[in-house]
């Protein structure tokens, strides 16, 4: 590969999934590394005082300040981008910065966003929270209903802002459906896809404007790092979404790029062996348990429309325990291979209690509302041979008395 051909759209516009995760958006210094070169530094130099008017103006395409531009972050926006299919890519210094840039970047005081109901606690606390401060009024609905969408809209919506699959009880939204309506009616979509990753779901193929990551997660898939992307067209990411970065400084680290840049180079394989072991791990759960959230699952409501959407299951599911908050902390408390910890995407297994964690913050009626139980529990699959990992669950389930 020549030293700039990962930033040729001409050329990696034809490269397959697994081909743009390794080589897209690589560009090569004059040193000719293989590994993406690290540029850790705040700032560039010029020759001359008219090279730099040049680029403050816009009249050149070289970088002025790593809050702007920097070689590395480049490197893995471009290949976040052919990712997704999406025309450009920003990055952020985590995954809720990036929902926070996708929304504020292009809401303003008297605008109305509806939101999903089930959601990530810290999503939700935006639309609960931050937006109203800001004068942004917010409707929650549920996203699993598609003509509720449409009965909320207002002369004054501007966004839709969901996820799918939700976090933690795994609802499915017909993506294609709620699109449709908000193209209709002018509204601008934004999906956090954080739970596939595009190996496994592309949002933008079913019609969405925005998609958003916590990069944390599976892109980095190895608990090392914290980052965020944004994909949406030029137009959206030039005109919308950067002027509110640049100003406000929700900067991804040049390292933490590099690290994802590494974590995207086994995507593809980590998404698909994670997918099978939660598959089979779920499978087992769902003999033991009295309910459980798996999209892959005849028992889910809405399988027929997450296999439509997804490649594969994804490797989180949740399952719900009768005996509430103490019997769902007995069982984690009896793992002995199973991480407890509140991250998802790993590519160790990991398990949380999400009335005591992720969602503590939304408050017991926020909960009820969503579907959150206190007998509810959330998994991570990671790499792990899955019969350890049942075997695991298994001793675990029975000294939680089941």
């Amino acid at each position: 590969m020549k030293r700039t051909t990962g930033q040729d759209r001409s050329k990696t516009r034809n490269w397959r999934p697994a081909t743009r995760a390794i080589r897209g958006g690589t560009w090569r210094s004059e040193m000719g590394e293989t590994s993406e070169a690290l540029f850790l530094t705040s700032g560039y130099s010029y020759d001359d005082a008219a090279t730099v008017t040049a680029r403050f103006m816009g009249e050149d395409d070289g970088m002025t300040y790593s809050r702007l531009q920097n070689p590395t972050v480049q490197m893995l926006e471009e290949r976040i981008a052919l990712l997704e299919g999406a025309e450009a890519c920003r990055t952020q210094a985590s995954g809720m910065a990036a929902m926070t840039t996708a929304l504020l970047c292009q809401l303003s005081a008297g605008d109305h966003m509806v939101s999903a109901r089930a959601a990530f606690g810290s999503c939700r606390w935006l639309g609960d929270s931050l937006l109203p401060r800001f004068g942004i009024e917010v409707t929650v609905v549920d996203a699993t209903d598609t003509a509720a969408w449409e009965a909320a809209i207002r002369p004054n919506t501007k966004v839709f802002f969901f996820e799918s699959p939700a976090n933690p009880t795994m609802d499915i939204a017909d993506i294609e459906g709620i699109c449709a309506i908000a193209k209709a009616h002018g509204i601008t979509t934004v999906v956090d896809n954080a739970f596939c990753s595009p190996v496994l779901q592309r949002p933008m193929e079913f019609g969405v404007d925005v998609v958003a990551y916590s990069a944390t997660k599976l892109m980095d898939g190895q608990g090392r790092v914290l980052a965020g992307a944004v994909c949406g067209t030029e137009e959206f990411i030039n005109d919308k979404l950067l002027p509110f970065q640049r100003n406000t400084g929700p900067n991804l680290s040049p390292f933490n790029a590099w690290v994802v840049l590494k974590g995207l180079e086994t995507l593809d394989l980590r998404a698909r062996k994670q997918s099978e072991n939660a598959l089979k791990v779920g499978q087992f759960v769902a003999g033991r348990v009295p309910k459980i959230l798996h999209p892959w699952l005849d028992s889910h409501p809405q399988q027929a429309l997450a296999q439509k959407q997804m490649d594969a299951c994804g490797p989180i599911f949740s399952f719900e325990l009768d005996g509430g908050r103490a019997q769902a902390h007995a069982l984690l408390d009896a793992l002995e291979l199973i991480d407890i910890s509140n991250n998802i995407g790993d590519s160790r297994s990991l398990m949380c209690h999400p009335a005591s964690t992720t969602h503590h913050g939304v408050g017991p009626e926020g909960r009820e509302a969503m579907g959150v139980t206190e007998g509810m529990l959330r998994i991570n699959v990671g790499l792990e041979d899955a019969d350890d990992l049942i075997e695991d669950l298994d001793q675990a389930l029975t000294k939680a008395g089941l």
